[in-house]
């Protein structure tokens, strides 16, 4: 119950019907649980609990069947045992009021309590207990009036053992009359009319038509069993209400699904077993008998029925033990009992020698029943069990006289009298009905519903019977398995199939292991079954096909085919969870790209090749560089990472990695360390950090050029950046979450940049420099540097008002599919350096060059200034995956798949498939070996930083091993031990 509630969603009604299954336990417990001999807290009662389930599967409603209520433990029990739990409870957990107005005293106080010297146990607390018995009270539902009406019945019971009677003249007198005062006042009676009921009985006697009512004067011992009779019949009414009111609390008007839990004590032997132990006994026989019924005898029938091949196993069947008990024709042991109780009258004396008179004579030839002086034994399932006959006819009776039952509906309080709501006027007919009989329909309805139920059995196998740990006894563990019939199930279960469903449900199940059978398999379905079994190579003696139904015998093979139903499903659902990440991801860079685009539009010319490129964010490879990321926070999330140039007061670029988090700006650099254990060596430093929010401005020039400056109260800072668009966006972005404004950006041909404040005064060449940007020839900025100005000329980029083209995803799908194993952008042109001698920089230059070509789709070919359509090329790469590059137009040719042969041995081949031969030629010296076939080569003309991972790096004069030539421009080679792509344009040939 508490996993239900644990795994289970709902709302207010779901959670409240969830609160009462788990409080209904304790609150049960402490009226129904008592300490025996073999278990502290024994359940001295019968339950059926269903939970009820919306479709949903959400816990919405319950009910609760109540059975064999063992009401003698209430005023009698074997040595070391305790009454029920909430007596000892009550008297440990009341608070002083609740004493004072209820008569509690100490636990020896109450003879229904110190009769068997047990008031302590172990691992009980008492009075938290108590606490939680109450609170139990509260979630159900019932009133503190009702709780307080609740606790009273359960004193004024303790107090009426406690009443004790002495023999007058050979009939029964209250032995001491102030014992009645408590009771009576606890339970709203009058005392006179509470000692009168005790003492003697009024009998009805018809003649004829003539009625009349006679006053009878019990001895004592009919007062006690009298006394006895109210206070289990005050126990067993007060339980009642507690299962009805919770009942009431989880109603449901209609009932969909719903999970039964039954809780019985098990199979009881003790030194002395009585009526309830016959009972109890006879009500596990029958649960023993369903248990054969849905395992061992149902099973073996459906294997006959579906024409399986089955060895057979014998097991005992104990239904010959039910029918002993039970039957009516011959009459068995019940039927026997409740004509003895028929014929008693109101002389119980010589009752029970009577009734194992008669089952001797009726039933003394039965192969499971012997009687001895006292008894009789039954051999049940779980073994020989003696019955001491006394007290059986009287406690079948179980009869409430009318006379206590008028007494209780004289009571003055509400609550008692509506325990007791029998009509008294009415006409009694036929005979009144025993304990017994009740007991066996009882159990016959409980087998009832189990029948309708697909039952799971937990079987509790005792180690010891002295509640200690690590204390093993093996010939009760063995016995125990014997009689629960576990080695008869584990033969059937092993000997038989773990497993069995129709075929149709089968097919249904599993259709999607193959493509055949999903989504429906067409045609006959015993062949569709093996088709699906031959799909996971399951091996033939692992299953079996009956008339309607599949077998299948290890659970391991049933494994298998779910394992490979979830990998089947797991596949499709990473195919959709792809599908739409990539969707998700596309969507995103569309929105950045345009956003990024809106700042800019009508304010700055855009570069051709950039306007329409996907925003990477980490240039550097951060993941990589733990000397960059020890700057950071440790969990600082990196917005935007790369190289970039800054410009110093006199206009000289330096190298700066700009890093972006959302919380600060960072400009690291390098410097050589001057003293210290790492002296000489050149090591990261931060140059600046600026904190997002302490930003004033972005300036940016009107043209297409890489340029912006980050202004800041103290200083300036001037940047040439090639990804300048996504940086501004991402720190806008930043700046508005921090400032909850917009970042101000400020686009002019003529930009100021604050310097910051030197020491040396009037050398610092003054506090600001100007930037002045013009229209000039070309893509790439030329620069021309003077004292306190910088003038950059730049061609003209697209128009201002340009926005990135948006390609539908279904485009971009079928362009990037056909395009999935090409690198990913174009041969990058010829570097070329700044027309100004003193700011040359090549490798700024190449790199700008290859940065704006990163994200194009296409790879023309080199040192052309248009974009010719591409020749049919079925050239395949075999570092891109094997892909295939197809142009448009022309017919395909027939692929190279030279780089796919198997590559040459090599010397190490060559010494292990030698190395246990003979030397050859008899030791002569070894012939000069043949020189190795040499690859064509190139000389790298500039330097080159690789843009992607499957690229080379090289500087000038590196000599490059040239692998695979190819027309779009991209070559494959090898340099220093490391294959891959490098543009042609970069190199000539040797």
């Amino acid at each position: 119950m508490g996993y239900i509630s644990k795994v289970s969603g709902g709302g207010p009604r779901v959670q409240h019907v969830k609160d009462i299954i788990l409080q209904s336990n304790p609150l049960l417990e402490a009226f129904g649980n008592a300490k025996t001999l073999r278990n502290n807290n024994s359940s001295r009662f019968g339950k059926y609990f269903e939970i009820q389930f919306s479709s949903g599967g959400e816990p919405d409603g319950g009910k609760i069947s109540n059975f064999l209520l063992e009401k003698s433990r209430v005023v009698m029990r074997n040595p070391g045992e305790r009454s029920f739990h909430i007596f000892y409870q009550l008297i440990e957990g009341a608070s002083g009021e609740q004493k004072g107005s209820l008569g509690i005293t100490s636990l020896d106080y109450y003879t229904y309590l110190n009769q068997s010297g047990s008031y302590k146990v172990d691992d009980i607390n008492d009075k938290s207990d108590f606490q939680e018995t109450m609170h139990a009270m509260d979630v159900i539902g019932i009133s503190r009036e009702n709780r307080s009406m609740v606790l009273q019945i359960v004193a004024g019971v303790l107090h009426l053992g406690n009443i004790t009677f002495k023999e007058s003249g050979n009939y029964a007198a209250v032995e001491s009359e102030e014992f009645l005062a408590f009771p009576a006042f606890l339970l709203g009676i009058d005392q006179n009319r509470l000692k009168d009921k005790l003492t003697s009985r009024t009998m009805d006697s018809k003649w004829g038509s003539t009625k009349e009512s006679i006053d009878v004067t019990l001895n004592v011992e009919q007062a006690c069993y009298t006394r006895d009779a109210l206070s289990k019949a005050l126990h067993s009414r007060v339980f009642d209400f507690l299962v009805e009111s919770i009942n009431k609390a989880m109603v449901k008007n209609h009932q969909e699904l719903n999970i039964g839990v039954l809780d019985i004590y098990g199979f009881e032997i003790f030194q002395k077993n009585g009526f309830e132990q016959f009972c109890i006994n006879f009500v596990n026989e029958k649960l023993q008998q369903i248990f054969i019924e849905l395992t061992l005898k149902a099973e073996q029938e459906e294997y006959v029925q579906e024409g399986i091949k089955w060895t057979p196993i014998d097991y005992f069947n104990n239904k010959i033990v039910c029918d002993l008990i039970e039957s009516k024709t011959p009459p068995g042991i019940m039927c026997i009992l409740d004509d003895v109780c028929a014929t008693m009258h109101a002389v119980g004396e010589g009752a029970d020698q009577t009734m194992l008179q008669k089952l001797r004579v009726q039933i003394n030839t039965h192969e499971h029943f012997n009687s001895w002086n006292q008894g009789f034994i039954i051999h049940h399932y779980a073994g020989k069990v003696s019955y001491d006959a006394d007290g059986f006819c009287e406690r079948n009776r179980d009869v409430l006289f009318t006379d206590l039952i008028e007494l209780m509906q004289s009571s003055e309080i509400g609550f008692i009298r509506a325990l007791f709501p029998e009509s008294l006027s009415a006409e009694k007919k036929g005979r009144p009905t025993t304990a017994g009989s009740k007991i066996k329909k009882q159990a016959n309805d409980l087998v009832s519903t189990l029948m309708k139920c697909t039952p799971h059995y937990i079987r509790c196998i005792k180690p010891n019977e002295t509640k200690k740990p690590k204390d093993w006894d093996e010939g009760r563990v063995k016995h125990q398995v014997e009689y629960l019939g576990l080695k008869e199930n584990i033969r059937v279960r092993r000997a038989g199939y773990a497993y069995r469903r129709i075929f149709r449900k089968f097919l249904n199940r599993y259709a999607i292991l193959t493509k055949e059978s999903w989504p429906s398999w067409r045609g006959d379905e015993k062949q569709g079954v093996l088709h699906l079994l031959r799909s996971v190579n399951m091996d033939q003696d692992q299953f079996q096909l009956g008339k309607t139904k599949i077998f299948v015998k290890a659970p391991e093979s049933l494994f298998l085919l779910e394992e490979t139903r979830e990998r089947k499903f797991d596949g499709y659902a990473r195919t959709i969870q792809k599908a739409w990440r990539k969707y998700l991801a596309r969507k995103k860079y569309v929105q950045m790209r345009e956003e990024a685009s809106d700042l800019l539009l009508n304010r700055k010319e855009r570069r051709r090749h950039s306007l329409n490129r996907n925003f990477v964010g980490d240039y550097l490879g951060m993941d990589d560089r733990p000397e960059l990321r020890q700057f950071l926070g440790k969990r600082e999330k990196i917005d935007f990472a790369d190289k970039v140039t800054k410009y110093d007061r006199r206009f000289k670029g330096i190298k700066r990695d700009l890093i972006l988090t959302p919380k600060s700006v960072y400009m690291i650099g390098r410097e050589k360390v001057k003293q210290g254990p790492d002296k000489g060596q050149v090591m990261e430093v931060v140059k600046r950090k600026i904190d997002v929010e302490k930003l004033l401005a972005v300036s940016l020039s009107m043209l297409q050029d890489d340029f912006m400056i980050l202004h800041e109260q103290e200083y300036d800072s001037l940047l040439e950046c090639v990804f300048k668009t996504e940086f501004v966006s991402l720190l806008s972005q930043r700046f508005e979450e921090k400032t909850q404004r917009k970042l101000p950006l400020k686009f002019s041909n003529t930009l100021e940049m604050k310097l910051k404040k030197e020491n040396w005064g009037f050398l610092s060449g003054g506090s600001s420099r100007q930037l002045v940007f013009v229209h000039g020839q070309g893509d790439v900025a030329v620069l021309k540097p003077s004292s306190k100005s910088l003038q950059v000329s730049v061609g003209p980029g697209l128009p201002k008002n340009t926005r990135p083209t948006r390609k539908s995803f279904s485009q971009s799908r079928s362009v990037s599919k056909s395009r999935q194993n090409t690198p990913s952008r174009t041969a990058p042109g010829p570097p070329v350096a700044h027309q100004n001698g003193s700011l040359k920089n090549n490798n700024r230059v190449a790199n700008q060059r290859n940065s704006q070509h990163h994200s194009q789709r296409q790879r023309p070919p080199p040192n052309n200034s248009t974009h010719p359509s591409l020749p049919n090329n079925n050239y395949q790469v075999k570092e891109r995956g094997g892909g295939r590059r197809e142009g448009g137009g022309g017919t395909r040719k027939q692929s190279n798949l030279d780089c796919l042969k198997v590559p040459e041995q090599g010397v190490a081949g060559n010494h292990q498939t030698s190395a246990n031969r003979p030397t050859p030629g008899g030791g002569r010296p070894k012939p000069a070996p043949k020189p190795k076939p040499q690859l064509p080569q190139c000389k790298a003309l500039y330097v080159y930083d690789a843009q992607d991972t499957d690229e080379l790096s090289f500087n000038p004069e590196d000599i490059i091993d040239i692998i695979k030539e190819d027309a779009s421009g991209w070559w494959t080679g090898r340099l220093r031990g490391k294959e891959g792509l490098f543009p042609n344009n970069y190199v000539t040939k040797i």
